[in-house]
């Protein structure tokens, strides 16, 4: 049986309130302010190299001040365990696994608050 905190039920993107939205198969409810996520894009360019790979992101990025406005043009699921987010500037090389968001999650690890 798969872990439902890592089973992702819904997913929406607010670019001009600047966040995504996630719904877990837990109930629990996430929220990523973009600039946040865009950093902690977890592909080899963003990690600064293959040696970098697959280390767990900071949750704390999400408590930086944004260094920029960020757009979403898409995200698609990629089979059932992950999305791909296509950032408006053309990135779209971040593969985001479900653990790796629901585990950087700003609400659950109490960097931001629900509103």
């Amino acid at each position: 049986m798969t872990d439902t905190r890592y089973r992702l039920t819904n997913i929406t993107v607010d670019n001009d309130k600047q966040i995504m939205e996630a719904d877990w198969g837990d109930g629990h409810h996430s929220v990523f302010p973009l600039d946040g996520l865009r950093r902690s894009c977890p592909c080899v360019h963003c990690q600064g190299g293959h040696e970098n790979m697959g280390k767990a992101p900071d949750p704390n990025i999400f408590k930086e001040p944004p260094q920029r406005k960020w757009k979403i043009n898409e995200i698609k699921v990629v089979g059932n365990y992950a999305i791909q987010i296509y950032w408006f500037d053309g990135h779209n090389d971040g593969i985001y696994h479900f653990q790796r968001l629901r585990d950087m999650c700003p609400v659950e690890n109490g960097v931001i608050t629900r509103d």
